[in-house]
């Protein structure tokens, strides 16, 4: 893929098949963020759980960090200072107030390596059908309704975790954002489904660039991920897209084109909501 872009802002949307060894999975991710790296990417996003895909949701607890200090957080920091980017870390389990359950949480660090993001997924995954079921809030605390929105050199960056991709409230919340990073692990049944047409309704729908890395394959816990990272244009175009197995989407990130869409198509001028709450609350 060639940029046509005279000052091209890359992105790269990293895709992993993590296992429950944490320090592979961390020495796979390097290697993939410094491809990123060499390809021009400056923002880089990792997929939720890239650290770690153990049996169980509540084995990720025994790896769970308090904010602020552990061993990958200090490892997202080291990585982003090393090669200048913005390094939006997937997810990675925080510790909460319960000592069974954890935040599953997404830490943006920019190029010195400070942290000047954290969002905790608030949409706990449920599912069931046959012999397949996942019950996230088993393991996992919500996060508070914080709509979270990075703002950067590059553009402002919104921040959602895989389930939330169904919730488009959310999104609507954080107002104009030029990019928003979907860190995402889906199951195979429900990313063939829906996957692609929620990303891309994301999208279109908030006239803006969705960045979406996740997991896929089949992972040593027996589960098996969708995959199909992508990069998708405010116009619902992929752009870039990996179907399966670690590798990674990536392309760039056009603010010229962004605003022409926004002025062509002017919706979210023309949104009428809180027209409606004004004239509720009279």
């Amino acid at each position: 893929m060639k940029s046509s872009i005279q000052n091209p802002k890359r992105v790269a949307a990293i895709q992993m098949v993590s296992s429950a060894d944490k320090e592979k999975n961390l020495h796979e991710a390097s290697l993939l963020i410094k491809q990123a790296v060499d390809q021009g990417a400056i923002i880089i996003a990792l997929p939720e759980y890239f650290c770690f895909m153990g049996l169980a949701d509540k084995d990720k607890n025994d790896h769970a960090e308090e904010f602020g200090a552990g061993v990958i957080q200090d490892y997202l920091a080291a990585l982003a200072a090393e090669h200048g980017i913005y390094l939006i870390g997937g997810t990675l389990p925080l510790r909460s107030s319960e000592s069974e359950r954890f935040y599953n949480s997404c830490l943006v660090y920019d190029p010195s390596g400070q942290c000047v993001g954290r969002y905790d997924k608030i949409h706990l995954f449920g599912f069931t059908r046959g012999a397949e079921s996942y019950d996230e809030s088993k393991a996992i605390v919500a996060g508070t309704f914080a709509p979270t929105v990075i703002e950067s050199p590059y553009g402002k960056i919104g921040l959602g975790i895989c389930y939330d991709l169904r919730f488009p409230e959310l999104f609507r919340a954080m107002d104009e954002v030029d990019i928003l990073v979907l860190p995402s692990a889906f199951t195979y049944t429900t990313g063939q489904a829906h996957w692609e047409t929620l990303l891309r309704a994301r999208a279109i729908e908030n006239q803006c660039y969705v960045l979406a890395p996740a997991q896929g394959g089949h992972h040593q816990n027996g589960r098996r991920t969708w995959g199909h990272s992508m990069l998708i244009d405010p116009w619902g175009k992929i752009l870039d897209c990996v179907p399966t197995e670690a590798g990674y989407a990536w392309g760039d990130i056009d603010t010229e084109y962004l605003q022409q869409v926004r002025q062509q198509l002017p919706a979210l001028r023309h949104r009428r909501i809180e027209i409606l709450k004004q004239k509720d609350n009279k």
